[in-house]
This record gives C-alpha cells, sequence and structure tokens, in this order.
C-alpha cells in the first residue's frame, strides 16, 4: 500500500506532478535569489550613499573630523561593524526575522561610516570606476557560482584559510609599511573574494533546499545577503588599491 503521507510516494507514477514540483522549485529558487540579491544591493546602495554623505565637505566634512584625528569615537566607528556581523553570524538562531533584517541595515549604515574616508583619500572618479568594475565582475562570478555544476565546496576550507593568511599579512605589513607587500596582499585579496563570490553563491543557492517553506528562510535571505555583501565590499577595496588615484 502506498505511503500517501509522504510527499515522494507519487513521484515514480505521476511524471506530471514530479515536473510541477520542480517547476515549482525552480520558480521557488528564483525568488529566493532574488531576495538575497535585492537585500545586498541595497547594502551597498545604503553604504556608499552613507559614506558619501559622511564625507561631504572634503577635510571639513564630518568624516574627516572623526576618521582623520585621534580620539576614542574613531575607533568606534572603524570597529563597530565588526560587532553587527558577529551579532548576526553567532546569534540568528534566536533573532527574528524583522530584528535580522534591522541589524542588516544597521550594519550596512555604519559601514558607510567606516568606509567615508575613502572619498577623502581616492578620487570620486576613480572610486566610481572601481566601484562598476567591482560590480561587473561580481555579476559575472555570482552568475558562473550559480550556474555551474561544478561542485565548489572543497574550495571553502582552502578560501577561508587563504582570507586567516590575508589579515596576518595586513597586521604585519602594518608594522612593515611595504608598499611591495601592500600590492600582492591586495591582489591575494582581489582573487580571494573573487573565488569567495562563486563559492558563496553556490553555497547560498544550496541552502535553499535546506530552508524553503520554514521560518528560517527569512534569516537564511539576511544571511546569503551579508555573505555577498562582504564578498563584494572588499572586492572593491583590494581592487581600489590598484585603479584607485590619490587626492
Amino acid at each position: 500500500m502506498a505511503n500517501w503521507s509522504d510527499p515522494r510516494s507519487g513521484m515514480a507514477s505521476f511524471g506530471g506532478t514530479t515536473v510541477a514540483r520542480g517547476e515549482a522549485y525552480d520558480a521557488g529558487l528564483r525568488s529566493y535569489m532574488l531576495s538575497v540579491y535585492n537585500y545586498m544591493t541595497s547594502g551597498v546602495l545604503l553604504t556608499g550613499i552613507v559614506a558619501l554623505l559622511f564625507s561631504w565637505g572634503g577635510m571639513n566634512s564630518p568624516a574627516a573630523q572623526i576618521l582623520l584625528q585621534p580620539g576614542i569615537l574613531k575607533y568606534v566607528i572603524m570597529f563597530s561593524p565588526l560587532l553587527f556581523v558577529m551579532v548576526l553570524s553567532f546569534g540568528i538562531g534566536k533573532l527574528s526575522t524583522p530584528a535580522a533584517q534591522a541589524i542588516y541595515w544597521a550594519y550596512a549604515a555604519v559601514m558607510g561610516l567606516s568606509l567615508s574616508s575613502i572619498f577623502l583619500m581616492y578620487t570620486q572618479a576613480s572610486i566610481a570606476q572601481t566601484f562598476f568594475a567591482t560590480a561587473a565582475a561580481f555579476a559575472g562570478l555570482s552568475l558562473w557560482g550559480y550556474t555551474t555544476k561544478k561542485d565548489l565546496s572543497g574550495f571553502g576550507t582552502f578560501l577561508i584559510m587563504g582570507v586567516v593568511g590575508l589579515l596576518v599579512a595586513m597586521l604585519i605589513n602594518l608594522f612593515l609599511q611595504s608598499s611591495a607587500m601592500d600590492m600582492v596582499v591586495s591582489f591575494i585579496g582581489v582573487l580571494l573574494f573573487a573565488g569567495l563570490t562563486a563559492y558563496d553563491t553556490q553555497k547560498i543557492k544550496s541552502i535553499y533546499a535546506q530552508v524553503a517553506g520554514t521560518d528560517m528562510m527569512g534569516k537564511s535571505v539576511v544571511m546569503g545577503a551579508l555573505s555577498l555583501y562582504l564578498d563584494f565590499i572588499n572586492m572593491f577595496m583590494f581592487l581600489l588599491r590598484f585603479m584607485g588615484n590619490r587626492e
């Protein structure tokens, strides 16, 4: 006797039902990924707008008065984005979806304050040029990660270890102040976050099967957007070291 409580019981016998379920799954996946990209893109735009407004006025701007001067507020702005990421990463299971969304938007805004100093260091033309170059590269890499049949999960550990090594190298170079090492670190940083863009896209896509129809779906969208946001921002910042023209 067929197990009528098992939704898979008719899949072998009723091909039309299987196709319908497959189409419904694909439609749900597209909607899910579109939500992730919308949140990620909106977060990047919010960061850019806040950074531009905070730095408006050049050396007379709030950014210049706070970030280029000694004081505790400078370090609060610089390191507070890390706190938001930690809250989302380690507390997502206890947060409601609206709370996770609110923290994400707050993080994007605070990140804008932290990154506003780039408008004091680089010309707006070179920032815009780098931004569009990063956007084009990100779009291509994310599309490849979404469509490729190759399993990228094996690269995850390698990429994360690479990021840890990159952070160590950056800390060392704070003392060495080597321009050559800075260029090498920037080059490796671009490659690592390019790889993470494809890897994270495939990972987000695979997570949909686990969260579809559950109360974790909204929070999963936020976390997926956060991962891609971090990939984009880091790739942009490392690429700016190559393409940016100093003021």
